[in-house]
């Protein structure tokens, strides 16, 4: 799949959540699919976990 289908998919998706939910309603959904591909990332290895402790307790990394 292409990326702009992927993005015109997203789009219409959140548009229903919009539609159905209601504006809090949108923001929870793109919150937990951020937070979910977050936990994707992590898992498969594209991001560092070590890495990102780091920079979230504000700690200089020497990786």
């Amino acid at each position: 799949m292409s990326n702009t289908l992927v993005g015109a998919l997203i789009g219409a998706i959140l548009a229903v959540v919009a539609l159905q939910f209601g504006f809090w309603g949108f923001v929870l959904v793109i919150v937990f699919g951020l937070i979910g591909a977050l936990v994707a990332a992590i898992s498969s290895g594209k991001i560092d976990r070590g890495a990102l402790t780091d920079v979230l307790t504000g700690r200089r990394s020497s990786r």
